[in-house]
């Protein structure tokens, strides 16, 4: 079976951690995710938990070697919508040497592709340099609900030294990208309530208060006309850009020019004074995910809807805290919620920013092996606007620093339509893994 092969049987499964109906197929996708373990020599085991299961698997230890974990996930986004993907999202297929299917880059192709570089090791050489362990859930795009209570009941055996994940972007074809950042992250739903039952907005209307007005002026508090947010604190805490960051920053071959050509915007917006990409991996922001209320259907039904929503997530950098600026927030909407009103807000997941010393001897061993992968372009050093929370359980439960090391393109797509993943990566994330393992034993 060639490694394309193995790639697309793991992106066939539709294992969408959110939704109830799949739970059937997450679960069935770590199994087929365990029987590849163990097919290339590891010892694998599925753990129940009280969502989806987490795959662990390991080679032989040998005292004095040095443990690395190496951390994935098998969940993926719902696809929707469905009508927007040019071919179905689980049946994954390749053009112009690039993989289309939901996980193809988030994160089924990064994770296979190091589990496929460790059977290669083993395959040519029968070992390989460190103690190894493969972490590998299925509950990541909800939140990691349920791996931190595994990682305080298995801290023993999942003592290592570092760990590495590759969940992360690159910042340009070919370019070895080295995540020394992440920003945290911090969810929540609110639903302006009004009159008891839908109202005839000719009999009531300029009477009662109408929910979806209410949502989007409340929404429209949030920021300032340009673009900084107007919570009050919401930047208490706020570390600052270091100047070293921004030139850095300033000479790779990314900026805003290419920003507008991946998300066909005509120009940017947000908090002045910031280059797109320091905004992105630097500042914090609010965002509008979805909104909604009152008729949804074709032509018109005049209504006053009894209710209406926003779902909100706060992107948060180092040295902000989730707690805090929920609090915050809820503060603020209070504040300012029209009368007739009544706001019920609920929090969501969250997770704290995350960031490493990217010199430390860990640091420099993972980008020798990202040169290695990805040889003859000069080294990047970033941070990133997504986040991955559960790095900062990691350290809290193992007391271990994580290694991001990104194989996503810029325009892979992820929790989008089309969502793909190049060839080239794939088989890169494999030369990565191998060169990895060995700059790490050293």
């Amino acid at each position: 079976m060639s490694h394309l092969d193995d790639l697309f049987e793991f992106l066939r499964f539709p294992s969408v951690s959110t939704l109830p109906e799949r739970k059937g197929d997450v679960a069935k996708c770590a199994e087929w995710l365990a029987g590849r373990l163990t097919g290339i020599g590891l010892k694998a085991e599925i753990h129940a938990t009280a969502g989806h299961p987490i795959v662990v698997a390991r080679n032989v230890h040998v005292p004095g070697r040095r443990t690395v974990m190496i951390y994935g996930h098998y969940d993926v986004q719902p696809v929707d919508p469905v009508n927007e993907w040019t071919s179905p999202p689980f049946e994954p297929v390749v053009r112009d040497g690039v993989v289309f299917a939901r996980g193809s880059t988030d994160n089924k192709g990064q994770i296979l592709a190091h589990i496929l570089g460790v059977g290669r090791t083993l395959r040519e050489k029968g070992d390989v340099p460190v103690n190894l362990i493969f972490l590998i859930e299925g509950e990541e795009e909800i939140g990691s609900e349920h791996l931190e209570a595994f990682l305080v009941a298995k801290r023993d055996a999942l003592k290592c030294d570092i760990i590495a994940i590759s969940d992360t972007g690159m910042i340009a074809r070919d370019t070895p990208t080295f995540t020394y950042g992440l920003r945290g992250v911090a969810a929540m739903e609110v639903r302006a309530h009004g009159p008891a039952a839908d109202l005839h907005s000719g009999i009531y209307g300029g009477t009662v208060a109408n929910p979806a007005t209410a949502i989007a002026r409340l929404i429209a508090t949030l920021h300032h006309a340009d673009g900084r947010v107007a919570v009050g604190g919401f930047y208490d805490g706020v570390k600052a850009l270091q100047e070293w960051e921004r030139e850095a920053w300033g000479r790779l071959p990314y900026g805003d020019a290419e920003i507008r050509a991946v998300t066909g915007v005509t120009e940017l917006f947000g908090e002045a004074g910031y280059s797109g990409i320091e905004r992105t991996w630097a500042r914090p922001t609010v965002e509008v995910n979805g909104i909604g209320g009152g008729f949804q259907g074709v032509g018109s039904k005049t209504v006053i809807p009894r209710e209406a929503f926003a779902k909100l997530t706060f992107r948060l950098v180092p040295d902000q805290r989730p707690a805090e600026v929920l609090a915050k927030v809820r503060a603020h909407l209070a504040a300012n919620c029209p009368p007739g009103i009544r706001l019920e807000i609920t929090d969501g997941h969250s997770g704290e920013p995350y960031s490493t010393e990217p010199h430390s001897a860990f640091g420099k061993a993972a980008q020798r092996a990202l040169e290695r992968a990805f040889p003859g372009e000069p080294l990047a050093l970033i941070r990133e606007g997504g986040s991955i929370p559960i790095v900062n359980t990691f350290k809290k439960v193992l007391g271990v620093e994580t290694l991001l090391l990104g194989l996503a393109l810029p325009d892979c797509r992820a929790h989008a339509p089309d969502e793909n993943f190049p060839v080239e990566n794939f088989e890169a994330g494999m030369r990565l893994n191998a060169a990895l393992l060995e700059e790490l034993a050293k």
